[in-house]
């Protein structure tokens, strides 16, 4: 009798066992696909080039950053957030405002996901920022950060160069920073298709678990 009980409860948890099965599998799969690049389907529909392999932020020793007033920021901070990168001289020429605007407006359109998302701008020189661009990207971070520390991070340390040509090499990009920290995609900056790059950051904030 006592095998009988025991094999109907048994039974009995099979259904349970499949329904967490079918939870659970959709979230490992998403996860191995995030994390393990060669696993996408060669299809794949990201607009966005995968940063391989990715880069952690780094510390405040490594990266210092500074608020306009001065005050000392830690990148890691941010962290629990995606966030939206771009770079350039405080003076901000029209190709820096078109990167400013494209992260601005592809943030406010993720709707109910917005505070999902910080968008940032590396200012990589200590010239004064003009008061239209201050009014225009309200709301986006602006950190003064050394070139040579931050090209470190954004282009890999393997890339030599004096901070003029950093400077002007992280001005092509636009980056996006994962909630756990890590550095995962960048997009061709003022050449960027806006409507791509929201797309990209939908599908990205849609399946994603995190942030």
């Amino acid at each position: 009798m006592n095998s009988e009980v025991l094999e109907m409860k048994k039974r009995s948890l099979v259904p349970l066992y499949l329904i967490l099965l079918s939870c659970i599998i959709p979230l490992v799969a998403a996860a191995l696909l995030y994390y393990v690049p060669d696993l996408r389907p060669a299809g794949a529909t990201n607009y966005g080039s995968f940063v391989i392999p990715q880069r952690m932020m780094p510390a405040s020793a490594r990266l210092p950053l500074s608020t306009l007033d001065g005050k000392p920021f830690d990148l890691n901070s941010l962290k629990g957030r995606w966030v939206l990168v771009s770079t350039d001289g405080g003076a901000c020429p029209d190709s820096c405002a078109t990167k400013l605007h494209y992260t601005r407006n592809a943030h406010a359109s993720q709707g109910k996901n917005v505070e999902r998302l910080v968008r940032v701008w590396f200012v990589t020189d200590n010239e004064a920022i003009p008061q239209k661009v201050l009014d225009a990207y309200k709301g986006t971070l602006m950190l003064r950060a050394d070139p040579l520390a931050l090209g470190a991070f954004l282009l890999g340390p393997d890339v030599l160069a004096d901070a003029a040509a950093l400077e002007q090499e992280m001005d092509k990009y636009l980056w996006i920073i994962d909630p756990l920290g890590n550095l995962i995609m960048y997009y061709p900056g003022q050449e960027t298709d806006p409507v791509r790059f929201r797309n990209d950051i939908a599908k990205l904030l849609h399946v994603s678990v995190i942030g």
